[in-house]
């Protein structure tokens, strides 16, 4: 049988063998480069990693640094705080200036460069509004004016705590990581830098007055006097609770002799403004914007006799309402030392980053804390121009000339910017109108040097209440409530800072002050400033609203917007109700999130949710279940009922309030100026007294008006979803972010996990959007071992520090943690540097 010949495989075309081979390496080389590539981003990351990791500061050991007298010993607990054991408190501030810089030097740097107007040159030219308006105080000058001016002891602390700030920067193995972000290189501290930074919380605690008065000016200038009387009461509502006198009644109804709105030429209204603040970034240094502007700067704060107490010792809380960020605005410390004379002393609680003294806590002799006071020290002034020369304007020492100076403005990325400041005798231009032309000038007491003194620092020498309150009138921050309590048992409180005396007006709107009748005389006498020592009560309570009595708050202190008074009459009924409180009672109260302020909102949306008015409509039906069966008395995170009446009542007032007002939605109008809640005593006369003269023409009754606004309050929440997930956490979940937070990557890596929390703003427990309890604080002074502390996010500024954030979760649960720091966990040692 034949064989069939064997063929062997056809060679495949000489054209092939090349393509394939060139395939294959062509693969080989993209394998080679991408594991380049990708080795080569290893490297950067662990070259990154390595320099971030290297500012990270060093907590143990012994370091030299220059000036000391003698060593200090810097000891950490678990949470990252330190006390600083000194031998002098010039000692002191250098160490507390070595730790800021070791653990929040970014920090300061943003608050002097806030009061400076430098934020341009670290950020770029999308700052430079904020530095123009800042750049208009000369705030630097000023500083420097003080510091030459400060008595030789207090400038010795300045000195000495700078000269830690720069040892302490330089002690880092490489610059703060937010530096490596923007590209940029840390500045030197100086002393007066330590001034800027109080000028960066005046600002943040009154620089939004303008905008407020601007606002008041519009509407006085638009509707009768009587009606600027009503929507603007000068007192509260049956809410008031002044620590002197009585509430204060809301003004009647202006008649329709006065104002008819049915009568008005018909207009249409300008669209209104949704409620919800708009998702936006809380700030470089955790201050927000739109509504929650003027909410956020309020606080907390009352004080129990030792007749009231369980133990026999008066008591102190307080709690500090301000924007939470990344880091927290304050930084927790104790620090001892020996006077000349050899007494041991140590304070304890809360300091500022970037100033050497203590903002709120206890010396063991006296303990005290703040809230915003609200005192008047912002007018604006109507400028009166030559009409032949708009550089020339009347004063009441005749025709003066407008001063102009020259800022130059750095700006990354870009050349300078020259910009000009223009000054009045009273203060800086800051509005002009149309043509260019100086339209009105500032005055705030801030701008002037005697407003700024750092006298906190004696606060720390007080034997007794009476002490304090002598050297509270003497001292120069920002106005504030004092509360202070001593070792014996007393209580008290009054207005630290200055006061401007006001003379002819009362400082609510602009006006001019060309002709001399309206002025500012000086500041108030110790013995005009009101105060409150031993109330019989034994109790004392600030929560922003009116403290003083009526008279001396209308010609003493002015109305800077004090709080509607909510808060603080929960805070004084459930104080009057403790007869042996506790430092853990105190606590309960900063925690009291009953909704006592809305409940008869409730009430009215229900009963505005008829039987008719739901036939009419069914869909009424199901916003009317939710808001009877998920009520439960409390601002609660899971609960409907208490975002819906909330919605129901401010989408109420804001369109009372503009039919009321005349507000035309122009882009210089200002709809909702009011910076408090005190326009509840008007709002809840007219939905219950029912005026037909001031309902908004667009509705035939005002039964009509209040089933508009729930239609209207269901439709902007069923667009989110369904109405029965639309609860109050969704729409009231704190952010807490770092001021680099926003750009991409790094916003899971510095900011904190947004959590809903229980709370708002007219109950003690205070939670906005960007805006928090930035401390809570318990304490008695002389027994600090009883007290309580703590404060959100964490001790560190460094997000590879385990104490970026290890404080967090204890504020947000409420959970008590101990006022003095623990048991030392890391121990550095800080020795005189040898010359």
């Amino acid at each position: 049988m034949a064989t069939a010949p064997v063929t062997a495989p056809a060679p495949a075309p000489a054209s092939a063998r090349p393509r394939r081979s060139r395939g294959r390496r062509i693969v080989r080389a993209l394998l080679w480069v991408v594991g380049l590539l990708l080795v080569v981003l290893l490297a950067a990351g662990l070259w990154l990693r390595h320099r971030v990791a290297a500012s990270l500061p060093e907590l143990r050991g012994e370091l030299a640094i220059p000036g000391l007298s003698a060593p200090v010993a810097v000891e950490r607990d678990a949470l990252g705080v330190p006390t600083l054991r000194a031998e002098t408190r010039v000692d002191a501030a250098r160490a507390l200036g070595f730790v800021h810089a070791q653990d929040r030097f970014f920090q300061m740097d943003l608050l002097r460069r806030e009061a400076s107007g430098e934020f341009s040159e670290l950020f770029g030219p999308f700052m430079l509004l904020h530095d123009r308006n800042r750049r208009r105080h000369g705030c630097v000058r000023m500083a420097s004016q003080i510091l030459a001016a400060m008595p030789p002891a207090r400038r010795a602390l300045l000195e000495a705590y700078a000269e830690g700030v720069n040892a302490g920067l330089r002690s880092l193995g490489d610059k703060p990581f937010e530096y490596l972000v923007l590209r940029a290189e840390p500045r030197a501290w100086r002393p007066e830098d330590s001034i800027l930074v109080i000028y960066a919380m005046a600002f943040d605690l009154e620089d939004w007055r303008t905008t407020v008065e601007t606002g008041l000016g519009k509407v006085h200038d638009r509707v009768p006097q009587k009606v600027f009387d009503f929507v603007d009461p000068a007192g509260s509502t049956e809410w008031d609770a002044p620590l002197v006198g009585d509430a204060l009644p809301t003004p009647p109804i202006p008649g329709p002799d006065v104002y008819d709105l049915r009568k008005a030429p018909a207009r249409k209204l300008a669209a209104l403004p949704p409620r919800e603040p708009a998702e936006l970034p809380s700030g470089w240094m955790g201050w927000s914007s739109g509504e929650d502007l003027f909410a956020k700067t309020g606080s907390n704060a009352w004080a129990v006799a030792g007749s009231h107490t369980a133990d026999g010792h008066a008591l102190l809380a307080n709690d500090m309402h301000l924007g939470i960020t990344v880091p927290n605005i304050w930084y927790r410390a104790s620090w001892s030392w020996r006077d000349p004379d050899g007494t041991a002393r140590r304070v304890t609680g809360t300091t500022l980053p970037g100033a050497p003294l203590l903002a709120t806590g206890s010396t063991g002799r006296i303990a005290w804390g703040f809230t915003n006071s609200f005192v008047d020290v912002v007018d604006l002034i109507d400028l009166e121009l030559d009409p032949h020369d708009p550089e020339v304007y009347r004063t009441p020492a005749g025709p003066r000339r407008f001063e102009h100076s020259t800022e130059r403005i750095r700006v990354k990325g870009q050349r300078d910017e020259m910009f000009d400041v223009v000054k009045t005798i009273w203060g800086p231009v800051v509005d002009k109108d149309p043509q260019g032309r100086p339209r009105r000038a500032l005055a705030w007491s801030t701008d002037s040097p005697e407003a700024t003194n750092l006298g906190l620092f004696e606060l720390e020498s007080a034997k007794s209440i009476d002490e304090a309150i002598e050297i509270a009138h003497a001292t120069g921050i920002p106005p504030q409530n004092f509360v202070v309590v001593d070792s014996s048992g007393r209580i008290g409180w009054t207005i630290i800072g200055r006061i401007p005396r006001r003379v002819g007006w009362s400082g609510q709107v602009p006006g001019s002050w060309a002709d001399g009748t309206r002025r500012w005389d000086g500041w108030l006498r110790s013995d005009e400033v009101p105060k409150v020592v031993d109330p019989p009560s034994g109790r004392i309570w600030s929560a922003n609203q009116r403290e003083a009595a009526p008279e001396a708050q209308a010609r003493l202190l002015g109305d800077g917007c004090y709080d509607l008074g909510a808060r603080a009459r929960q805070i004084r009924d459930r104080l009057l109700g403790m007869e042996k409180a506790t430092p853990q009672d105190m606590l309960a109260l900063q925690l009291d999130d009953r909704a006592l302020f809305l409940a008869r909102w409730r009430d009215l949306l229900l009963a505005t949710l008829t039987p008719a008015a739901i036939q009419a409509d069914p869909r009424r039906g199901e916003l009317r279940r939710l808001v009877e069966t998920t009520w439960t008395g409390r601002a609660a995170v899971d609960s409907v009922s208490y975002r819906v009446v909330r919605e129901f009542r401010d989408t109420l007032e804001k369109e009372v309030f503009a039919s009321l007002t005349g507000y035309q939605g122009s882009p210089d109008d200002l709809p909702f100026y009011r910076s408090t809640r005190r326009f509840e005593g008007p709002l809840w006369r007219l939905v219950t007294e029912r005026p037909a003269h001031l309902l908004d023409p667009r509705f035939a009754s005002w039964d009509a008006q209040l089933l508009a606004v729930a239609d209207e309050v269901r439709l902007r929440l069923r667009k989110i979803g369904p109405l029965a997930g639309r609860t109050w956490g969704e729409g009231n979940t704190l952010i807490v972010q770092h001021p680099l937070g926003g750009l991409p990557l790094l916003g899971r890596w510095l900011n904190i996990q947004q959590k809903p929390l229980p709370g708002d703003l007219d109950m003690p427990r205070v939670i906005g959007k960007f805006f928090s309890s930035s401390e809570r604080m318990v304490v008695s002074p002389g027994y600090e071992e009883t007290g309580i502390f703590h404060m959100p996010v964490g001790e560190s500024g460094h997000p590879m520090s385990p104490h970026y954030r290890d404080g967090h979760a204890a504020w947000e649960e409420g959970r008590p943690t101990p006022f003095l720091p623990g048991p030392a966990v890391d121990v550095l040692k800080l020795v005189p540097k040898k010359s």
